[in-house]
């Protein structure tokens, strides 16, 4: 870290987490991944009073955890299934987040539009029960639209044959900036978060996991850490780490693709947020508002390959647009697409019959033999809940202190009790103390110089793809603006991470080619420009 970021208020050095590892490789608890659940782990684990290491082998939301669909919520379509503990589960984990980070998640109103007067009826029934589920814990209740009101309610929706809607309340959020302030709640409780260190190996010792070996990709420095209790909170790679200790382990999971489609908001320019209720899959799609821009999606599709970047097929793009198209007066083609991202889910459930739109979004946590907890499943809105089921096994197996969970009333960092408060909160005025504050780094993006150099100096930041989609979400709204942005964000981190113009040129590249997965191809046969 350069001399100016090493006196920055607030930072985190990385070379000073790492000589922390050195001096102290055997914490109470060590957790594999920095996803939600990995995070929400060692924040609660850290938070009962034990000594904490979190490893993640790529950046902190890397994966699954940064592609959300950006929602806080109990899950409306799992009442059709029957899936009523896990929605009341949900909904309380809701108030909590709501409570817990108010800066980065936020109520917002849904409209269900109908085009028969029959779907109304079923719409306001299912809602109703909704409202009756969440009890205290609901924002507001729903309400039943007439076509001129429910039209009202939502600018750009079709109005030829609408019969009304239904109205109902959830929250969305900023799935990455919550995972950076999940990191700096862990740092806030004494624990160590690490990312770019790569667990290859777990320690067996007697039959027992007794720790990992790691690797720093940077620097290819190897670490032996011992812990007491190990918890795998790989998401779609949990099978992985299990099969490091017995790789014969039936898979636990059935990962599946979910695609989402960026446009700008003159396409629903409301503030509240579409629910398509039927698309020709048998799936709902969701339509929401997001830092000037609307998401639409999401796909579901079983698929048996996990990789780091998963790539939207053409299909999927066209499966998402066609799906919103009959609810839109103005529907989006592939050129007005300014960005498209593909996460995976890890869907506990291994019968290959099955299709992971039926399969469980409720967690699962599993010791084996040899002691490694394992938890995998659920979603983002009730991160929370799975990481205190996994410390309470891991206290449990591994003979630990007994640790009251505290976290159902933990703020995370930065939370803010100011309602205009930015993803910053409490630490934007840490930010704009930075050189650079005011001054964006590319047209049409928010992100500031200042931003950046609060990526590197606090926040962990080592690649402009960190910065460009997770500190930041610039590749996730605009994928040629944050290309056109790199270079510019490439040479502020250069100097501040004491990189040469070798390292510079291979950041701008790199990203270059990053990019273009996001950009969709604007026909069939035509490829990224």
């Amino acid at each position: 870290m350069s001399a100016e970021g090493a006196a920055s208020p607030n930072g985190l050095d990385r070379a000073a987490l790492l000589s922390r590892l050195r001096a102290n490789p055997e914490p109470d608890v060590l957790v594999i991944g920095g996803g939600a659940t990995g995070l929400g782990c060692a924040v609660d684990a850290a938070s009962r009073g034990h000594s904490v290491v979190l490893l993640e082998g790529h950046d902190f939301a890397k994966a699954t955890s940064s592609r959300a669909t950006k929602l806080i919520h109990g899950g409306v379509r799992y009442l059709a299934q029957g899936r009523v503990h896990l929605v009341r589960e949900a909904l309380l984990e809701r108030t909590r987040l709501l409570a817990n980070a108010p800066h980065l998640v936020r109520p917002l109103q849904f409209v269900v539009p109908a085009y028969d007067r029959f779907d109304r009826l079923k719409y306001a029934a299912g809602l109703k029960l909704y409202d009756l589920l969440s009890g205290k814990h609901g924002i507001g209740p729903s309400l039943v639209l007439d076509p001129a009101g429910t039209a009202g309610i939502m600018p750009g929706l079709e109005r030829r044959g609408l019969r009304g809607g239904v109205a109902y309340w959830d929250a969305q959020f900023d799935d990455a900036r919550l995972a950076i302030a999940l990191m700096r709640t862990v740092m806030d409780h004494g624990g160590l978060a690490l990312n770019y260190l790569c667990v290859d190996e777990l320690l067996i010792e007697t039959g027992r996991v007794a720790g990992v070996c790691a690797c720093d990709l940077e620097s290819g420095e190897r670490f032996v850490i011992r812990a007491r209790a190990v918890i795998n909170a790989t998401g779609v790679w949990s099978d992985r780490i299990r099969a490091m200790e017995r790789p014969q382990l039936r898979p636990l999971l059935r990962p599946s693709r979910g695609v989402h489609v960026v446009v700008d908001r003159n396409f629903l320019s409301g503030d509240e947020a579409l629910l398509v209720p039927r698309t020709r899959d048998g799936r709902v799609l969701f339509g929401i508002p997001w830092q000037g821009r609307v998401i639409f999606g999401t796909t579901d599709t079983a698929c048996d390959e996990t990789p780091l970047e998963p790539e939207p097929r053409p299909e999927e793009v066209d499966l998402v647009l066609e799906g919103v198209a009959p609810y839109l007066s103005r529907a989006p083609v592939r050129t007005d697409v300014r960005s498209v991202f593909a996460g995976l889910r890890p869907l506990v459930g291994a019968d290959a019959g099955k299709g992971t739109g039926r399969l469980s979004r409720e967690h699962l946590v599993e010791v084996s033999f040899g002691g490694l907890i394992t938890i995998t499943g659920g979603k983002w809105t009730t991160y929370r809940r799975m990481a205190e089921d996994a410390v309470d096994a891991a206290e449990d197996r591994a003979g630990l202190r007994k640790g009251r969970c505290v976290t159902a009333q933990l703020r995370v960092h930065g939370a803010s009790d100011d309602p205009a408060a930015d993803a910053y909160g409490t630490e934007r005025g840490v930010v704009d103390s930075l050189p650079g504050s005011g001054r964006p780094v590319g047209e049409g993006l928010t992100l500031t110089e200042a931003e950046v150099r609060h990526a590197v100096r606090c926040e962990l930041a080592r690649s402009v793809e960190d910065v460009l989609a997770r500190r930041h979400r610039g590749l996730f709204l605009d994928a040629r603006r944050a290309r056109a942005a790199s270079p510019a964000v490439a040479r502020i981190m250069t100097v501040e991470l004491g990189r040469d113009e070798s390292w510079c040129r291979e950041q701008m590249k790199r990203f270059r080619e990053l990019a273009r997965a996001y950009l969709p191809a604007s026909g069939p046969h035509d490829t990224p420009s």
